[in-house]
C-alpha cells in the first residue's frame, strides 16, 4: 500500500559532532562559573546599598560602580601598570620557583645537603620581605631587579618543600623494578621521581603564582619607577580609593590569569593522574 507523500514526517537529523562539543562546553563553562558570578553580584549589590544608605564618602569607602567608573575611565593606565607589575611576578616566579626545583632535587639525592640547607631556607623564608627590600633598591635601584628578587624569595621555600617531599615520594616497588632492571639514577629520576611528584609540583607552582604577586606589589611600594603596587601606594597617599580598588580588581585578575594557566597545564600534563581522571569522570558524568 503506497503512502500519501509528506504523510510520515522525516527523522530529525543528528546535530554535527562539533556543534554537540561547543554545547557541551557551554553547559560546563555556565555550571562552572555561573556560582562565582552570583556570588559576586550579590555581594557587589550588597556594597553597593550599604555604601549608599551609610553615606561614606568615596575616599573612606567607594561605591562598587565608582570603581568600574575609574577602570573604564582610564584602562590604558591600569594594563600598562599591571603589565609591568605581571612581569616582574611571572619573572620572580621563574627564578625563585626553577631555582628551587633544581636544589630541591639536589637535596631530595644527597640527604647531607639537604641538613645543610633546609636551615638557611627557613631562616631566608621568615624574614620578612619588608626588611630586605630596601637593601635590594639600595643595591639594585628602583628598576625590575629588585621586584623580581623579592617574588623569587617568596616564591623559593613553597617549591623547595613540595621538591623534597615530591621527589622522594615514589612506589616503592616501582623503584625496585627499575633498579632491577638497571636503570641509572637520571633514568630513575626521569620515568618514575619526576612524574610522581608532579602534581605536588604544579599544585606548590599555583600557590607560588600568587605569592610572585604579592612579591612584586611589596618590592614596588618600598621603591619603584613605575608598577600597580606604586600606583596603588600613590593612589592611597591622595585617598583616591577608587584607584586604589581598581588596582586591587587588577592584581586579582591577574591572580586569575595565572592560576588559571597553571590549572590548564595541569590538566594537560596531568592526564593520566587519578586526580584529573576523576574530574573527568565526573565533569561526563555531569
Amino acid at each position: 500500500m503506497s503512502q500519501r507523500a509528506g504523510a510520515i514526517s522525516p527523522l530529525p537529523h543528528p546535530p554535527p559532532q562539533e556543534a554537540r562539543i561547543h554545547s557541551t562546553l557551554r553547559r560546563r563553562l555556565l555550571r562552572n562559573t555561573f556560582p562565582t558570578f552570583a556570588l559576586v553580584v550579590a555581594l557587589l549589590l550588597v556594597w553597593e546599598v550599604g555604601v549608599r544608605a551609610a553615606g561614606w564618602p568615596s575616599y573612606l569607602l567607594p561605591r562598587p560602580t565608582a570603581v568600574l567608573q575609574r577602570l573604564a575611565a582610564d584602562p590604558g593606565f591600569f594594563l600598562a601598570e599591571g603589565s609591568t607589575t605581571l612581569a616582574e611576578a611571572v619573572a620572580g616566579l621563574a627564578l625563585g620557583a626553577g631555582g628551587a626545583f633544581v636544589i630541591g632535587a639536589a637535596m631530595a639525592h644527597w640527604r647531607p645537603l639537604e641538613r645543610a640547607l633546609l636551615p638557611l631556607a627557613i631562616v631566608v623564608k621568615v624574614t620578612p620581605v619588608v626588611t630586605i627590600a630596601p637593601l635590594l633598591v639600595l643595591w639594585f635601584g628602583f628598576g625590575p631587579v629588585p621586584k623580581i628578587i623579592i617574588a623569587a624569595i617568596l616564591t623559593f621555600f613553597p617549591m623547595l618543600i613540595a621538591a623534597v617531599s615530591g621527589l622522594r615520594s615514589v612506589d616503592p616497588t616501582a623503584y625496585d623494578v627499575l633498579r632491577t632492571l638497571g636503570a641509572s639514577s637520571r633514568q630513575i629520576f626521569v620515568v618514575l621521581r619526576l612524574p610522581s611528584a608532579l602534581p605536588m609540583l604544579l599544585a606548590a607552582t599555583k600557590v607560588c603564582a600568587t605569592l610572585s604577586i604579592i612579591g612584586a606589589v611589596v618590592a614596588e611600594w618600598v621603591g619603584a619607577d613605575r608598577g600597580l603596587g606604586r600606583a596603588i601606594l600613590l593612589a592611597n597617599t591622595n585617598l583616591d580609593t577608587p584607584t586604589v580598588f581598581g588596582g586591587i580588581v587588577t592584581l586579582g585578575l591577574m591572580g586569575l590569569l595565572l592560576v588559571g594557566g597553571l590549572s590548564l597545564l595541569e590538566r594537560h600534563l596531568l592526564f593520566w593522574h587519578e586526580s584529573q581522571l576523576s574530574q573527568a569522570a565526573e565533569r561526563d558524568a555531569a
